[in-house]
């Protein structure tokens, strides 16, 4: 077999981003949960709940259901890490979690009005998001193969704007092709392929299916071109009680570790924050400025070209400077969106009441979007490439082990919070008022990160 070059390795690596991306856009955020939270809340109402308290509850549902598939990933990230480190093999690993994505991606077409079980939907759902988290973790342990450490940056900002390319080209092809608009068309003026009926919804639960075989396509270059080390020489037998153990020594070794121990602190913060954002978006703007799916895809288109154009933007920059100015000035970006979020009503922004009718709250959300696609892209680009300068060079899929046990240790915490002031205010705004303070504390955290780790 000849040699895999260099370029087609990063290539490779690069189609992940692109492969995996249309979880994230369509299915967690624009998409699917918008369409789960109407779902959802219809059923509630039809039942006899109050309409606004029934659009809460079924919020609180997504963010239960996000909290139970948090806490599996934030358990068993860092122990498959540890293993993987000594067995020396990442690719069986991405093998194993990219069937899971898609079948949990598949499963959402079973998602139908008629026969609604919010049990099964998040089940599904939640095999796809393990799936998708975990293949994520052992890809991103190969970026310290791609290139010199100052070109890490780089490659790690132009891989995420590759993959927010992808986001919005799938998101484009949804709305495009099968989505239909209120008038029973899509975006396009086209009825939805494949005589999808819009009174079953099949024309937005077909967001399952098109998305596990936009992963399978996407993913044929990553497999293609990306390898394990052939030089590691792996133990020759390798236990779950091993990692345990190898993490366990790992974790004890953190108050040690100053920076690293505080960085992770840190992204675990600012990152469940930022998921609240990316999670709860879509069902707040279906929810309270009363959006159509349509209207939520355009938002999404939006938040997905800026994340693209600032990522690969802040790529160099943070080749230039370094990835913990750019992690900062992310943060105070989504600090800043997620309090302009908070203060949109029908009737209002920024607080201020505007009249009736006024197109002011859409136009403030969708700049809330732009603001989110950019800052939500560049800090999880930047903070990639900062675990890389944070870990030891041999412990590199345990280390972002780590980070996804940072990730999701407390990812409960942003859906809790969310589901816990929905219920107890009765109100989707009021509901996300707990990511201001999350964001804040991350961006505290990071006064006690160095920007080269213990090496400095």
């Amino acid at each position: 077999m000849s040699e895999i070059s260099q370029k087609k390795r990063i290539w490779g690596w690069y189609f992940f981003d692109w492969a995996s991306q249309p979880y994230n856009t369509l299915i967690l955020t624009f998409i699917f949960g918008p369409y789960f939270a109407l779902v959802a809340s219809d059923a509630l109402t039809a039942g006899g709940m109050d309409p606004g308290i029934a659009k809460a509850k079924a919020q609180a549902y997504w963010g239960y259901g996000l909290t139970v598939t948090g806490l599996s990933i934030a358990i068993l990230a860092p122990i498959l890490g540890s293993i993987s480190d000594n067995s020396g093999r990442k690719m069986p690993w991405i093998w194993l979690f990219s069937v899971l994505y898609f079948i949990g991606s598949m499963g959402l077409w079973l998602a139908a009005p008629g026969s609604f079980s919010v049990i099964q939907t998040l089940v599904f759902f939640g095999i796809g998001l393990i799936g998708m988290e975990f293949a994520t973790i052992f890809t991103n342990a190969y970026l310290p193969t791609l290139g010199k450490k100052d070109d890490l940056g780089r490659i790690s900002g132009t891989g995420w704007a590759f993959g927010y390319v992808g986001g919005v080209v799938s998101l484009l092809v949804m709305l495009g092709l099968f989505q239909a608009t209120e008038t029973g068309n899509t975006m396009l003026g086209l009825k939805p392929l494949f005589g999808l009926d819009p009174l079953t919804k099949a024309d937005t639960r077909i967001v399952g299916p098109m998305t596990a075989i936009w992963f399978a396509v996407f993913m044929i270059p990553f497999f293609l071109y990306t390898r394990d080390d052939p030089t590691a020489v792996p133990e020759t037998k390798v236990s779950v009680m091993d990692g345990i153990r190898e993490l366990g020594t790992t974790l004890a070794s953190l108050p040690s570790r100053p920076s690293l121990f505080a960085y992770l602190g840190s992204s675990m913060f600012y990152r469940d924050a930022l998921n609240g954002l990316y999670t709860f978006g879509g069902i707040y703007a279906q929810g309270v400025l009363d959006w159509s799916i349509t209207q939520v895809g355009v938002f999404g288109i939006l938040g997905a070209v800026s994340g693209a154009v600032f990522c690969y933007i802040a790529g160099y920059i943070d080749k230039a400077i370094g990835p913990k100015p750019v992690i900062i000035t992310s943060v105070i970006v989504l600090m800043l969106s997620s309090l302009l979020i908070i203060s949109l009503t029908p009737t209002s922004v920024l607080w201020v009441a505007v009249p009736e009718g006024s197109n002011l709250p859409n136009i403030a959300f969708y700049i809330a979007g732009a603001m989110i696609g950019a800052g939500g892209g560049v800090v999880q680009s930047a903070s990639r490439n900062m675990m890389t300068r944070q870990a030891h060079p041999d412990r590199m899929t345990e280390a972002f082990g780590l980070y996804a046990l940072s990730g999701k240790a407390t990812s409960f915490m942003a859906p809790l919070l969310i589901a816990l002031a929905s219920d107890i205010t009765g109100s989707q705004r009021l509901g996300v008022t707990p990511l201001v303070a999350l964001f804040l504390i991350g961006l505290i955290l990071l006064l006690w990160v160095k920007p080269d780790g213990e090496n400095e």
